[in-house]
């Protein structure tokens, strides 16, 4: 039995932090020591990091609404001053460097913004996003160097400008504004940096910077945002875990990581970092996934990135930013790289192109597992973040001992004192954590009351990682004590509240109810004066209870762990509907748009829409408590042709550089000694159709893709088939083709890799080839309701 003792919250601190807005504000945004609020009531951000500047412009508007059907609420971004001023005193705002015409595409999509404005950036960029002219003029940069905040100042009054009118106050999107960058040591900067932003003319509700390695802020004048990831490329080539990210997967009331951006740090920290009791527990970069450095190359799987996300919500993080959440591509800039690298002075070398960070949605918005998992995650904070916020952490009286305890379950309460959310967390990257028989949690509730769940032990199996709910309002009056089934969401179906559950891999559902109620539905029941106890043998879409109490009925659907998946809720004929399908499902204005590359999908609705139209829908079916539509997408195109044009590569030497030594990438030159195939692309396959990926495997250390002698992409092998979006390049790519050059691995390299694919690692240093190849095609599809159909 473990026990965790739960504390009525004290009162938050307030009226000590002049980041937020003032009270009275309309629409106001303000923060207090505990959490955000928008509009007079708590609120969990579900930030998610894309880069516009590295993505094309034409595509933005889809890829937002790929993030809101994934539950993100805010998006996060950088403006990098090496693409804005290329050249001393030319600002460029055009095209794809177009912020305004961006951050007004979220506003219309309904999505909140945090723009990153520097001036020093990072993000994998060359010289963390500085111009190379800074370094010619002779000041000191990322201090209070008159000289350099000369040169600030001009490129702060011009991103002022293209957001004038844009802030939440004002009515916009932008809900806050970062200085700076993992500057840990300058707080006196970094309080002149948001001085010079606002004497510029830049206007936000909140005004935040990265916490990490014990930073020195100014006090009350930046809100602290932590971060933490399930690997680490900034790590060296070792064959084990980066030990630091252990504590990631641990509820924990440490905030701090000291390993984000310790490569580039000059000296240890030397303080202690913000003080915790007088700001929210509020996080940026959680980690999407994380890049591929040429000596480092994790593999990460969607389980890390979600147990991670929840250790965190668990741990008290009310607010969930994720680094990245989409991929996207480096620029460019007159074919001049201006990524990271040794030969720009850092410890790592990361690909010219690629900055896909195995992100949920990836560097050609590919919808990667991370993705469907996250939204269940998401859609649980839509619903209940607003009761979440104010809950504190309560960990049990006895839990893990130290970052190499996997014996010990981890678990945690947040809870008002009244009802809360039980968090539990076996799951870790690389070491998997045993299995936990005869489990049981006790929660004493600062009202006096006990309560124990589930009602007899059961087994947690290795990987499983949840919540589940303690005194959840299910309507009318109608409490539901505890579920061994994790909330999802809560909506009316014809009139009736109704509860979504989801059940987890192996774990019987329960749900504990007061005495005295009628359930009716597919479960067994056990009632007497104590209680109600409903077993929910079989979830899935047949799964749906109807709970009878005095002021009215209740509905809940217990769905299973695949099902949970997804699940997603738009607005349709007025009204909030669930929708069930493997297909991503985008809302936009009276249209559902879906995107799978399976020739066949489905959408299932509860409650279903008077009438449903499109191309390829068949007839409605009843199944269970959901009425579903099959669809039939069009077939795909023919396959590439794949010739061998130099089947021989010349082994490059093994190069080491930076200021750790590391082993370094191949060169430019090198790749004209690599081998060479020419992959041919059928006109047909660009017809009608989304993104259309090519998908290469091959055996070999890196490789490049060049259409009309042009680099396009490139990619360091990490054990995933490497896929290259082709849609972006389609005229090109079906005059010219693809081609692609494979390296093989020098005998010396020392490079790491995941243990699951180190075969792959070493068969690249016998020898470089492409294996195969295909056309990978994802299909779009636009469906509407009768009377139209719109997103909430």
């Amino acid at each position: 039995m473990l026990l965790s003792h739960v504390r009525t919250p004290s009162p938050p601190l307030t009226g000590h932090l002049p980041m937020g807005s003032a009270p009275g504000t309309p629409r106001a945004v303000s923060v207090d020591s505990r959490c955000v609020q928008r509009d007079g009531d708590p609120w969990i951000p579900v930030t998610g990091e894309f880069h516009f500047s590295r993505y094309p412009a034409a595509e933005w508007r889809e890829e937002l609404l790929k993030m809101r059907a994934g539950g993100v609420d805010t998006v996060a971004t950088y403006l990098f001053w090496n693409q804005h001023e290329e050249h001393r005193g030319v600002l460029r705002f055009d095209g794809g460097l177009d912020v305004r015409r961006f951050v007004g595409l979220c506003g219309e999509l309904g999505l909140a913004v945090v723009v990153r404005i520097g001036p020093w950036a990072h993000g994998e960029c060359r010289n963390g996003g500085f111009p190379g002219w800074l370094a010619d003029t002779g000041c000191t940069p990322r201090t209070d160097d008159p000289a350099y905040l000369d040169l600030v100042r001009p490129y702060y009054t011009r991103i002022a400008r293209e957001l004038r009118g844009l802030s939440h106050d004002e009515g916009g999107p932008i809900v806050a504004v970062q200085v700076e960058n993992e500057l840990y040591d300058q707080p006196a900067h970094l309080a002149t940096l948001r001085r010079t932003a606002e004497e510029a003319g830049l206007r936000a509700p909140l005004w935040t910077a990265t916490a990490w390695g014990a930073a020195d802020l100014p006090a009350d004048v930046l809100l602290p945002l932590y971060g933490g990831y399930p690997e680490a490329f900034w790590e060296d080539a070792h064959k084990g875990w980066a030990r630091h990210t252990r504590r990631h997967y641990f509820f924990t009331p440490i905030r701090d990581d000291h390993a984000i951006g310790a490569d580039l740090r000059s000296h240890a920290p030397a303080g202690t970092g913000p003080d915790d009791r007088r700001y929210p527990y509020a996080t940026c970069e959680l980690g999407g996934g994380m890049a591929i450095a040429y000596h480092r190359r994790p593999l990460v799987p969607a389980a890390d990135i979600t147990s991670l996300a929840l250790a965190k919500l668990g741990s008290g993080s009310v607010w969930q930013g994720y680094y990245l959440y989409h991929g996207s591509s480096q620029r460019l800039d007159h074919e001049r790289p201006n990524q990271e690298s040794h030969d720009t002075g850092y410890p790592n070398d990361l690909p010219a192109v690629t900055y896909d960070f195995q992100a949920p949605l990836g560097e050609y918005g590919q919808v990667r597992p991370s993705f469907h998992a996250l939204r269940l995650h998401h859609l649980f904070l839509r619903d209940c973040g607003a009761d979440l916020a104010r809950m504190e952490p309560a960990p049990p009286e006895a839990g893990p001992d130290g970052l190499d305890d996997r014996t010990t379950l981890r678990w945690t309460v947040r809870s008002d004192g009244r009802r809360g959310f039980l968090f539990v967390n076996n799951h870790q990257p690389h070491e998997p954590l045993p299995r936990h028989d005869d489990a049981r949690f006790r929660v004493r509730l600062d009202d006096g009351r006990t309560v124990t769940l589930p009602d007899r032990p059961v087994t947690l199996p290795s990987g499983a990682h949840f919540v589940w709910p303690i005194g959840h309002d299910l309507g009318h009056g109608i409490v539901l004590d505890w579920a061994t089934a994790q909330p999802v969401t809560r909506l009316p179906v014809d009139g009736v509240p109704t509860a979504v559950l989801a059940a987890t891999a192996g774990v019987p559902v329960t749900l504990s109810l007061p005495a005295g109620l009628r359930v009716a539905g597919p479960a067994k029941v056990r009632a007497d004066a104590d209680g109600t106890l409903v077993s929910v043998p079989q979830p899935g879409t047949d799964a749906l209870l109807t709970i009878h109490g005095p002021a009215g009925r209740v509905r809940v659907l217990v769905v299973d762990e695949h099902q949970a998946l997804t699940v997603n809720r738009v607005h349709v004929q007025g009204e909030d509907r669930l929708v069930l399908s493997e297909a991503l499902v985008l809302a936009d204005g009276d249209e559902l748009r879906l995107h799978t590359t399976a020739s066949t999908t489905s959408l299932a609705f509860l409650p279903a829409p008077d009438s449903l139209t499109g191309t390829g829908l068949g007839a409605p079916a009843a199944d269970g408590a959901f009425t579903r539509w099959p669809l039939a997408l069009p077939g795909d195109a023919a396959e590439p042709t794949v010739t061998c044009v130099r089947a021989e590569a010349t082994v490059p030497p093994a190069r080491t550089g930076g200021s750790h030594d590391r082993a370094s990438a191949p060169r430019d030159e090198d790749f004209d000694s690599a081998v060479v195939y020419h992959v041919s692309v059928p006109r047909e396959a660009f017809a009608g159709r989304g993104e259309v990926l090519l998908r290469v495997a091959y055996t070999g250390d890196v490789a490049r893709a060049y259409i009309g002698g042009r680099l396009v992409a490139d990619h360091f092998w990490y054990g995933p088939d490497w896929e290259i979006g082709l849609r972006r390049f389609a005229e090109e790519a079906a005059g010219h083709g693809v081609e692609i050059r494979v390296l093989p691995l020098a005998e010396d390299s020392e490079v790491y890799v995941d243990a699951s694919v180190r075969d792959g690692l070493a068969a690249a240093r016998e020898r470089a080839c492409v294996d195969r190849v295909s056309l990978v095609h994802v299909h779009r599809a636009t469906v509407r309701a009768a009377d139209g159909a719109g997103h909430d």
